[in-house]
């Protein structure tokens, strides 16, 4: 009689983090008949908000978002990934990494979760309706507003996912865009003259942007983007390679890099995407840790983690042609902008700035009046002290 080891795992709600967890489970218990796995959903918000430190107590497995690390190192919640995996394969997974992606989930000498899914701000478009209006892609933010005005009175229109949390992930972008990567002080988020020309950009762009923009997240706005010829362009957005793949919705939206920043690149954007971590509760570490690896090794990333509707992390699969023609080059188009993106800070605490941020810019350009520099500075002193606040203390001797 085979003993089962039952593990479960919890991911998020879209067919970019559910749907490959499943089907790599399943493929995974034909080799390993004695392991059952079943994986719970929570929604994007809780993606980011619903603690990892709670999960860790009642699940196995959990995909999650690398700001968490801080915290779930400092808890004790996972697993030292180096310590249970072998040192070629988390060679390969350092040597084949997108921008920083699998150095996003070290801290403190180990590795506590591999990076199985990778994303970033990107630019998001229309080709058809791009074409229809005889525009090409911007390439710079000036250019960016000079689509925004010349769509001004039509049907098509920029947009933008200004939802409370995607208000600080834009803020973030912008300023390393710019060429002040934030959080980099310990007195201050970002200088104040950086603070206010990023603000001033916001503002802009809401003016120029589909007046829901401030109610959508980058599932939201792409949904929308694709059913119908509201939207012809974002300049910022998490990139979702589902919606480049034929089928998925009414029209395909292709994805390019992000605009030009101070360097000359496209540099700047926000990293994100998912790392699969292991419980430190966990009954059966050898396991889920074999698991893990399976899910992030090259041969799968390239093909049941992508043809099952997952965004691989694997640098093979970025290059791999078929990934590329089955979702019409959305890896090659957007490798360039992952490769200089900008890594949040982790410490514990952090996630609670990222929120309350997002809340005080939300607000912010929820005002439509005429913004005065007393409201700029307001914002921007909120800012500084969120972050002065959540710092860790230095530890008294």
């Amino acid at each position: 009689m085979i003993d089962t080891k039952k593990l479960r795992g919890n991911t998020w709600d879209h067919v970019r983090g559910f749907a490959p967890m499943p089907a790599t489970a399943q493929q995974f218990i034909l080799d390993h008949p004695d392991v059952q796995i079943n994986w719970d959903r929570r929604t994007l918000r809780e993606f980011a908000e619903l603690s990892v430190l709670d999960l860790a107590e009642r699940y196995d497995l959990i995909v999650l978002d690398h700001p968490w690390i801080g915290a779930a190192v400092d808890r004790e919640s996972l697993l030292p990934l180096d310590e249970y995996l072998d040192s070629t394969f988390m060679a390969d997974q350092a040597a084949h990494s997108v921008g920083p992606s699998h150095a996003s989930y070290a801290m403190d000498g180990h590795h506590w979760a591999l990076a199985i899914d990778v994303a970033s701000h990107v630019s998001a478009y229309r080709p058809d309706l791009l074409s229809a209006h005889q525009m090409s892609v911007p390439r710079t933010w000036d250019e960016v507003f000079a689509l925004g005005r010349q769509l001004q009175g039509s049907h098509t229109q920029l947009a933008m996912p200004l939802m409370s949390v995607d208000c600080s992930c834009t803020f973030l972008s912008l300023c390393a865009n710019f060429g002040e990567p934030p959080m980099r002080q310990p007195d201050f988020m970002v200088s104040q003259d950086m603070g206010r020309q990023v603000l001033e950009i916001m503002v802009a762009l809401r003016d120029l942007c589909h007046p829901e923009s401030l109610q959508w997240n980058p599932p939201q706005l792409l949904d929308r983007m694709a059913d119908s010829d509201e939207i012809v362009y974002c300049p910022l957005l998490f990139g979702y390679s589902n919606y480049a793949r034929a089928g998925f919705r009414h029209n395909v939206v292709r994805f390019a890099n992000i605009p030009l920043g101070a360097d000359g690149k496209p540099s700047g954007a926000l990293l994100g995407g998912a790392g699969l971590a292991v419980s430190r509760h966990t009954r059966w570490p050898k396991e889920a840790c074999a698991y893990a690896a399976y899910v992030a090794a090259p041969a799968i990333q390239r093909s049941i983690y992508f043809a099952s509707g997952g965004q691989p992390g694997h640098r093979s699969a970025w290059l791999d042609t078929s990934v590329n023609e089955a979702s019409h080059d959305f890896f090659r188009d957007t490798l360039e902008t992952l490769d200089h993106t900008y890594l949040r800070p982790r410490f514990n605490g952090y996630l609670g700035v990222q929120d309350a941020m997002g809340n005080i810019i939300h607000d912010f350009l929820r005002d439509t009046s005429t913004p005065s520099a007393a409201m700029f500075d307001d914002t921007l002193n909120k800012l500084d002290d969120i972050y002065r606040r959540a710092l860790p203390q230095p530890r008294i001797a």
